[in-house]
C-alpha cells in the first residue's frame, strides 16, 4: 500500500470546484490506475484546511500523519505533499505585517520538512498559484488585508529555495499558471480556483509525479 497526505490549504480542501478540488481528481486517477491493476493500492487523504498558514501545518502534519498511517507495514510508501504560503503572504495594510513573516515562514517549513521525514518515504511540496488582485486587494472578506502577487512570489521563491536545499520536489505552479493569458478567469474570488482551474493544478502535479517516477 501507498499513503499519500495532502496538507494545505482552501485550494487543497478543494474550494472551489465541484468536483472536489485538484487533490480528489488526483484520488481519482490513482483509483483508476488501481482498478486497472491489482497490484497498485493507493490511499489518497485530503487534509487541506481553510485559512491554513505554515504555522496551522506545523502544529499538525505529525499528528495526523500517524493517526493514518500507525497501521502500516514495514515496507509501504507514505508520501506526504505539502502546500503553504499563500496565506502566509497575507498583508496588514495598516501595519505592513504579514501573517507570518518570510523569515518565520522559512523556519516553519524547515520545521514541517523535519517532522514530516519521521513518517514519510517521500516528501514534496506544491507550489503557490498566482491571484486576481483586482478582488483581493483588499480581501474583501477580511477588513484591513490584502493578497498580493509580489508576496506570493517572495514566498514561493523562498519554498522552492529550502525544498533544492533540502533535496526534495519542488512544483511550480506559480510560472505555469501565469504563462496562461487570461489565468485570472480561473480565479473566480481572486483566490481559489474554479473547476478548470482545479484541473490545470491536478495535471501540473500528476505529470510532475509520474516524470518523477512517484506516481504511474
Amino acid at each position: 500500500m501507498t499513503v499519500i497526505l495532502v496538507f494545505g490549504t482552501s485550494t487543497t480542501y478543494g474550494a472551489w470546484d465541484t468536483e472536489g478540488g485538484w487533490v480528489q481528481r488526483l484520488r481519482k486517477h490513482l483509483d483508476e490506475k488501481q482498478l486497472a491493476n491489482e497490484n497498485l493500492y493507493y490511499m489518497v487523504y485530503n487534509l487541506g484546511v481553510d485559512g491554513n498558514t505554515s504555522t496551522d501545518i506545523l502544529e499538525r502534519v505529525e499528528f495526523e500523519t500517524l493517526q493514518r498511517t500507525k497501521l502500516l507495514e514495514k515496507g509501504e510508501e507514505v508520501i506526504t505533499i505539502l502546500g503553504a504560503g499563500t496565506n502566509d503572504s497575507i498583508i496588514n495594510n495598516k501595519t505592513k505585517k504579514h501573517h507570518v513573516s518570510l523569515e518565520a515562514y522559512e523556519l516553519k517549513i524547515k520545521k514541517i520538512i523535519a517532522l514530516a521525514k519521521k513518517n514519510s518515504t517521500k516528501i514534496l511540496f506544491v507550489g503557490a498559484k498566482p491571484l486576481d488582485e483586482s478582488k483581493v486587494n483588499p480581501i474583501p472578506w477580511l477588513k484591513g488585508h490584502s493578497y498580493k502577487n509580489e508576496h506570493i512570489e517572495k514566498y514561493d521563491k523562498k519554498l522552492a529555495e529550502v525544498c533544492k536545499k533540502s533535496d526534495i520536489l519542488f512544483i511550480d505552479v506559480y510560472s505555469k499558471m501565469t504563462k496562461i493569458k487570461g489565468y485570472e478567469k480561473l480565479l473566480p474570488d481572486g483566490v481559489h480556483p474554479n473547476n478548470e482551474g482545479h484541473k490545470l493544478i491536478f495535471e501540473i502535479v500528476r505529470d510532475a509525479l509520474i516524470k518523477n517516477k512517484i506516481i504511474p
